[in-house]
């Protein structure tokens, strides 16, 4: 398994990047800056401005004047539209760059972030444009039985819940900030976005790009710094709603962050998906879609299909498959075109998942293949699959987030609703069968936002998604995010 770290020239910027507040780009309050690296050599990229408390308390008060007093409320829903949708055209107009942006500062391949995060994250903005002008109440006749003969006109409105606070992940950095940004500016909201630390050059890249769009000053400010930023973010009484996508751990400090106003809440959190491949399934396309469903982006996926169940007389042979698949995955840099594997995003997190794999072999677990992480320079993990795994160890029930599947065999097909749903989780699925009766029944059975059938890892803006359980709170995309951004009032007139 070869590895490419070197002779690639990725010099981003000897400027440091600074935060957007109010139309302006601005240093931190503070004027601490801080690292962003190319986790696939540890090369410096550029340095970013450090925001803090007093930067989000700025970025809040701009995004409230651009709610308020700005032309973004004065705007009718087909300029907001329009605005929306340029921002897509010009994702695509800058394609390259923004995937380069995504490479170098994620690590995942160069055609990868290209062909998905990009080409996603535009297609979201022209989806959420067109609901921009959708966006209506009803009109109801209301029933008073202790108003005998009284007549009432009464109508509902659904209006902008306010200024967001947003935060989101480092694993698909683009395109979480498209997903949040696309519907909030939908509605009419203001927003203040937090990109992770580890990946912020992409976001900043995307504050340019909405300013050349036409979005008015203070409609989307981004503030680039660490959890401190984060959490002033969740806990800022002129928030109004905040969104998280995350960790469940982290999801639960922004919950208790958000209490002090009761700002509203939306969560897309962590995963621990079950992959179940029957003896009657298509096989080899059951084989790659295990495959891809785990070692995608690294495994930095919170929907990825971490736990493979296989029915057990093809137990050896989708695992034969699997370890193959993984066997010829190339590691390297994500701009070395033959690179399809890149390193994980950070220190931390290469260090997180080399303590699964460990833990996983004290448990008990084999790897048929992989199993290791790999010496620097850069933070490569081997593609693993672990087998022998038992549903109490660590490996099967806690979210790992690189590249290192849990395979375990099955018999009793009436248990494997219960074994798929033993979990705290409950993100997504995969189920694989030529039966469809079967794969509409364990669908209905499974307790997960998303349930793929013959495939994995399918992601459009119209459909939505989010997770049961403690993957999360609300839906991201399709129709349905859009009321994690409105408000509905009732209006009744006496006649």
């Amino acid at each position: 398994m070869a590895t490419t770290t070197s002779g690639i020239e990725h010099n981003v910027s000897s400027d440091t990047r600074k935060l957007l507040i109010g139309g302006e780009w601005l240093e931190a309050s503070s004027g601490k800056t801080f690292e962003t690296i190319d986790p696939a050599t540890g090369d410096l990229l550029a340095m970013v401005a450090e925001g803090g408390s007093e930067d989000v308390d700025r970025a809040v008060k701009a995004a409230r004047t651009a709610l308020e007093d700005g032309p973004w409320s004065t705007m009718n829903p087909s300029e907001r539209g329009r605005v929306i949708h340029r921002i897509g055209d010009l994702i695509m107009e800058n394609a390259e760059e923004l995937a380069t942006l995504e490479t170098l500062d994620n690590g995942k391949p160069f055609g990868v972030a290209l062909a998905a995060d990009v080409a996603l994250a535009a297609d979201l903005f022209w989806y959420m444009s067109g609901w921009a002008t959708k966006i209506h109440g009803s009109v109801i006749n209301p029933s008073v039985p202790y108003m005998p003969g009284a007549e009432f006109h009464a109508y509902t409105t659904r209006e902008p819940v306010g200024v967001v606070g947003q935060i989101i992940p480092w694993n698909f950095p683009l395109l979480m900030a498209a997903w949040k940004l696309g519907p909030a500016l939908a509605t009419g909201c203001t927003v203040v976005l937090k990109p992770a630390e580890q990946t912020p050059l992409s976001a900043l890249r995307l504050g340019e790009i909405m300013l050349e769009a036409g979005l008015p000053p203070g409609v989307v400010n981004v503030i680039t710094g660490f959890g401190d930023a984060g959490a002033a973010l969740a806990q800022h009484e002129g928030v109004d709603k905040v969104a998280f996508t995350g960790s469940t751990e982290v999801g639960k400090l922004i919950v208790n962050a958000a209490s002090g106003n009761l700002k509203r809440v939306s969560l897309e959190l962590g995963g621990k998906s079950p992959n179940v491949v029957f003896s009657d399934a298509d096989i080899d396309a059951a084989i790659a879609g295990a495959a891809s469903g785990i070692f995608f982006n690294q495994g930095q996926v919170c929907s990825a299909g971490s736990r493979l169940y296989v029915q057990a007389d093809q137990f050896d042979r989708v695992i034969e498959g699997v370890c193959e698949a993984a066997s010829n995955i190339k590691l390297g840099h994500g701009m070395d075109p033959e690179t399809e594997m890149g390193p994980l995003v950070s220190q931390e997190q290469f260090d997180r998942v080399a303590g699964y794999l460990q833990t996983g072999i004290d448990e008990g677990n084999r790897a048929a293949v992989g199993g290791n992480a790999l010496d620097g320079p850069g933070f490569f993990v081997e593609p693993t699959v672990l087998v022998d795994a038992d549903a109490s160890h660590a490996i099967v029930r806690e979210e790992i987030f690189g590249p290192v599947i849990a395979a375990m065999p099955f018999d009793d097909i009436d248990d494997l609703a219960r074994q798929a749903n033993d979990s705290h989780y409950g993100l997504a699925a995969g189920v694989w069968t030529r039966d469809i009766s079967k794969a509409h029944q364990l669908a209905n059975k499974i307790k997960a936002g998303t349930v793929h059938v013959n495939a994995y890892h399918v992601f459009s803006a119209e459909l939505p998604f989010g997770g049961f359980k403690q993957s999360g709170w609300g839906r991201e995309m399709g129709e349905e995010v859009l009321s994690n951004y409105l408000e509905t009032k009732t209006v009744i007139v006496g006649l």
